[in-house]
């Protein structure tokens, strides 16, 4: 079930909300637990099963890594820990991975006349979410950083919760633990403070991301020999353009509900294509996933204590393991070395927080950026090195017919606009701002007020004609 889908926008949000409000605040974790296995279920099927299995195995685990109790000696917390991370892991690699691995090992043993068999299993929805979301409740656990939860809703609804469940942001058992047990005390003004978030990532989502969809496919699928500078350029912006409102949009709505629900979830971006360096954009980026990776792999594997050699080979590790995390494809690891030999070469020669022109570095950065997108989005490396190598060497060709059809005034006219992101300043309005005189803050809030609300009816129409697609990081 999609955010963006008329089911989930005029009845089962509807349904989830006035039960938030009608039921008691005791049972407000009750609720979004129950809501948020019908949503997984509408939407997974079958692959709910996995979901619960999975559920079950860490929920037993937590009270038995937890420090505190004296159950457990240290080494014994210490083996079961290791065991059900090996078993997230392993659901995770089976699941993901099983068919990339069985599908590159039949094709080495056709090089030698064998023939093996491939492995086809379909990829349950979120599974890579919720697998992050497991592994950090029993790690934080085991470093008595929070206590395992005793009460299963309470535990259903930190794994399950539905606006973060299949697409982020990942949030860190840490980080919402208290909130877990603590009732809403202001319902309705939580609905009110949370909508206009949602309503902005509706707009980014139906108005701006799936109206450059259709144009970025139309350039990705050109034939190689077809492929010119226009087309490989159009592609690669539009992409930039599109995933950043698609999945920035998805995170907005997921904050935004999660707030209508009672809970304050952690930001996934800051303006990302404002950065100066790669480092920055990875503290801009999908930054509830480079928290993640930063507390469980980087720092546990040394992170910058012992030595250069040691730290560029931390960021590799983890930037590969970035990239396989968004799937089983050699673009989405090449993406990955990609930013973690571009972090290295900063970090090696202090680029990051290098002196000068912030607009040249911005351009910089957005240029390097724009060449992994066009990594991440090609279906398989030969493309993507068609596609770079356009960018790099120009041509006189123009757009192709399928790019050129596909290139409408209003699709111009909505990348125009939408390109004005990669013009914003780093930083977010300071709050200093809202303590400005009524006459001179008015205007600005009427206006903000009045391109939501237009963006919102137009969104909703679109919605109800059926003009969305899903949202990009569904499939990760």
């Amino acid at each position: 079930m999609s955010f963006a889908s008329p089911m989930f926008l005029w009845y089962f949000l509807p349904v989830v909300l006035a039960a938030v409000l009608i039921a008691p605040r005791s049972w407000r974790n009750a609720v979004v637990a129950a809501a948020s296995l019908v949503f997984y279920a509408v939407g997974a099927g079958p692959s709910t099963l996995l979901l619960l299995a999975c559920m079950v195995v860490n929920y037993v685990a937590g009270p038995a890594v937890q420090p505190q109790g004296g159950e457990f000696a240290p080494t014994r917390r210490r083996r079961i820990l290791i065991g059900v991370i090996v078993f997230d892991v392993a659901v995770l690699i089976v699941w993901k991975y099983a068919g990339f691995a069985s599908a590159q090992a039949a094709g080495l043993a056709s090089l030698t006349g064998f023939d093996l068999p491939t492995v086809s299993l379909s990829l349950p929805i979120g599974i890579s979410f919720y697998t992050f979301h497991h592994i950090s409740y029993v790690v934080d656990i085991y470093r008595g950083e929070r206590p395992a939860l005793r009460d299963k809703v309470s535990f259903v609804t930190y794994i399950a919760m539905f606006p973060q469940l299949v697409a982020g942001p990942i949030v860190r058992y840490r980080d919402i633990a208290d909130q877990l047990m603590q009732p809403p005390r202001h319902r309705l003004a939580d609905i009110t403070a949370g909508f206009p978030r949602f309503a902005l990532g509706l707009t980014k989502k139906v108005v701006v991301a799936d109206s450059l969809a259709p144009l970025v496919d139309a350039c990705f699928a050109t034939p190689a020999a077809q492929v010119s500078t226009a087309t490989a350029w159009l592609g690669a912006i539009g992409y930039t353009l599109q995933l950043y409102f698609d999945f920035s949009g998805y995170s907005d709505m997921a904050i935004g509900l999660g707030r209508m629900l009672g809970f304050t979830l952690p930001e996934n971006f800051a303006r990302p294509y404002s950065s100066a360096s790669i480092t920055e954009f990875w503290r801009r980026w999908h930054m509830s996933l480079s928290r993640w990776f930063r507390d469980y792999v980087y720092i546990p594997l040394g992170g910058n204590r012992h030595g250069a050699r040691a730290t560029y080979r931390n960021l590799w590790i983890v930037f590969a393991l970035v990239g396989l995390w968004h799937g089983a494809n050699w673009t989405f690891l090449c993406w990955g070395l990609y930013h973690g030999t571009v972090l290295v070469i900063e970090r090696r020669r202090g680029w990051a927080d290098a002196p000068g022109r912030r607009w040249a570095r911005r351009a910089l950065t957005l240029l390097i950026v724009m060449g992994g997108w066009v990594l991440f989005r090609s279906p398989n490396l030969g493309t993507a090195l068609v596609f770079l190598q356009h960018m790099v060497i120009p041509d006189l060709a123009g757009l192709t017919d399928v790019a050129d059809a596909a290139l409408t005034h209003q699709r111009l006219l909505i990348l125009l606009l939408a390109a004005l992101v990669f013009l914003l300043p780093a930083q977010q309005p300071s709050p200093a701002r809202s303590l400005r005189p009524a006459w001179s803050s008015r205007p600005v809030a009427a206006l903000g007020v009045g391109v939501r609300t237009v963006g919102l009816l137009y969104a909703a129409l679109l919605v109800a004609t059926g003009t969305f697609s899903p949202f990009l990081y569904y499939r990760f």
